[in-house]
């Protein structure tokens, strides 16, 4: 149930071939790649070309966010370089609906994305619609951040909704997430969990992984029962 996505950006770019490959023998669930403008955030990370390199090395889902203001003109660029989910948030300038539909077109998962000051109920029109959503749980654009804990309270909103809603929606959460925090994250209701310095500065990344995920799936579970609800998408 629960899936950890280690976040590429913690990396060594480097030598990005072999970090994606060193996260296939950790253990990842998936791997978290974050694109960046320079306008959408105050940073600039990789394109699609990056993307579709990298896809020989893992076998391991792509979880892509784009974080650049115009998502729907890149949809079908990250699509054929090798996404298997593609996140865009929702403060971005691209109409929603139009987005989501053509991530679903071309055989992804689409997931929408809000950033830390925008409402939980900001997302409520499309859970119907999507496989899983983001919440930011620091402003997006870089890493090593410490978490904004006021966010958690929206996971729990979202969770709730999609319980009341019959849905196994995923809830990602991305920002400032280590092995202190993470059981905090998941009895909000998160069952994917980004990590980025937690597992790349980490003197065992697999262990680190493997510690992560059982820490979060005893309160993941935990919260879901407590809620009453189903069960989470393996």
């Amino acid at each position: 149930m629960i899936k950890i996505a280690p976040s590429l950006l913690a990396g060594d770019f480097s030598r990005m071939g072999e970090e994606v490959a060193n996260l296939d023998r950790w253990g990842s669930d998936l791997i978290h790649l974050d694109v960046m403008d320079g306008h959408f955030v105050p940073n600039i990370t990789f394109g699609a070309d990056v993307v579709r390199s990298l896809r020989g090395y893992t076998q391991a889902g792509f979880d892509t966010h784009l974080m650049i203001s115009r998502p729907l003109d890149f949809i079908e660029d990250f699509a054929l370089a090798g996404a298997d989910i593609i996140t865009f948030n929702l403060e971005a300038s691209s109409p929603a609906d139009e987005t989501i539909a053509l991530i679903g077109r071309c055989g992804c998962v689409p997931s929408v994305c809000i950033k830390p000051a925008t409402p939980a109920e900001a997302v409520f029109p499309y859970l119907d619609k999507v496989g899983m959503v983001l919440v930011m749980t620091v402003e997006p654009g870089f890493g090593g951040q410490q978490m904004l804990d006021y966010t958690l309270e929206k996971i729990k909103t979202i969770r709730r909704e999609c319980l009341t809603r019959g849905l196994d929606t995923d809830i990602e959460a991305d920002g400032g997430i280590n092995a202190q925090n993470v059981g905090t994250v998941a009895a909000a209701g998160a069952n994917v969990i980004v990590a980025g310095s937690a597992v790349f500065r980490s003197a065992d990344p697999a262990g680190t992984i493997a510690r992560l995920r059982a820490a979060a799936q005893e309160k993941y579970l935990g919260a879901i029962a407590d809620a009453g609800g189903g069960h989470a998408r393996a």
